[in-house]
């Protein structure tokens, strides 16, 4: 377990604040101790500097994981969320899709959100940003990328897609081997 280069930082910084913007801030100086971002096995791991001090008595051979997990580099170096980072994003994003309760179970499938399924937009969500996609009971099901502005879906057919799909709470059944 290491920190993260300067690289690796300006990418997860860069994927992070797409959906969180200057909130990453909140992440990191917390009330109950400071927390950091740490890479193990192209992995990228959210934990308390506490617990990573003692960590540091475990061999890294030993080590399967350490805190929570954001995300993953691929072999491209590109970084991609996982659904385990849904509970750190959830609480400040910045823009949000609430979707109607026949359109929920199509995106815990894996399905692109349609204009049909869409309930309600935060205002000002602009195209191609990071939205957390929320149940209208206010349950954060997932995240995607906003393919429609706001002011866009207003005005679009029912069949246009408005979100595309990026994670959901599906893929802790679907892809559990995979997310440690």
């Amino acid at each position: 377990m290491r920190p993260l280069t300067e690289e690796e930082t300006r990418l997860f910084f860069e994927k992070l604040a797409k959906y969180i913007g200057e909130n990453i801030k909140v992440l990191i100086d917390r009330p109950d101790g400071p927390f950091c971002f740490r890479l193990h096995k192209e992995r990228v791991y959210y934990v308390s500097e506490e617990i990573m001090k003692k960590a540091g008595n475990i061999s890294r051979d030993n080590l399967v994981c350490l805190g929570t997990c954001l995300g993953k580099f691929t072999k491209t170096k590109k970084f991609r969320l996982h659904i385990t980072a849904l509970d750190y994003m959830a609480p400040y994003a910045q823009a949000k899709m609430w979707l109607k309760p026949n359109a929920e179970q199509q995106f815990l499938y894996g399905h692109n959100v349609m204009k049909s399924g869409l309930g309600r937009i935060s205002e000002n969500t602009v195209k191609y940003s990071g939205v957390v996609v929320y149940s209208m009971n206010d349950i954060p099901l997932g995240f995607g990328t906003a393919a429609k502005s706001t002011t866009e879906c207003r005005h679009t057919d029912p069949g246009t897609i408005v979100c595309f799909h990026q994670a959901d709470i599906g893929e802790y059944i679907r892809s559990e081997d995979t997310l440690t």
